[in-house]
């Protein structure tokens, strides 16, 4: 963030840039949204569809979960097989990013880290869930259960008026 602001004062101010700093802040981003869902496993906040959940007795609810999770492990397991293979075996040593001259390998190694990681983390709330019988709940979640029990609900106001 704080490159992409010097950047825009350089350019605006000077009519100058770094050459280097739109290639960084587009790996950073790029780096950053793969830790972003490796966090949103952690707090089990990535999105699923429950709703239908409500009309069926509860441990339809725990299959179908675990079976969504088994089928996820799944797909990182062959993402992991395949972007580690592409990193170390198949990515030319002498690929370097353009202004920065790094070798691309240390940009893609985003790749098998985060999916090694969420699948970590999908275990990790499978056991709490199953094993230590505890509710792993997206903390969004817990907030708006928080706000209905005590009557706060939120309410849409039009802008300029008052509640």
């Amino acid at each position: 963030m704080a490159l992409l602001f010097a950047q825009i004062l350089l350019r605006n101010l000077f009519s100058y840039s770094l050459p280097w700093g739109d290639e960084l802040a587009t790996y950073a981003f790029v780096w950053f949204a793969y830790l972003g869902a490796v966090y949103a496993t952690k707090m089990s906040a990535h999105n699923r569809v429950t709703f239908q959940f409500k009309f069926l007795p509860r441990w339809v609810e725990k299959v179908c979960g675990l079976l969504t999770d088994l089928i996820w492990i799944g797909f990182n397991a062959v993402f992991i097989y395949m972007s580690y293979d592409f990193v170390f075996n198949k990515m030319n040593l002498f690929w370097k990013s353009q202004t920065l001259g790094v070798p691309m390998k240390y940009f893609y190694l985003i790749l098998p880290v985060a999916f090694a990681a969420m699948t970590i983390r999908i275990l990790q709330n499978n056991y709490l869930k199953f094993v230590k019988k505890v509710d792993v709940v997206d903390p969004e979640s817990k907030e708006v259960e928080k706000l209905k029990s005590t009557g706060n609900e939120v309410q849409d106001v039009p802008e300029g008026r008052e509640k």
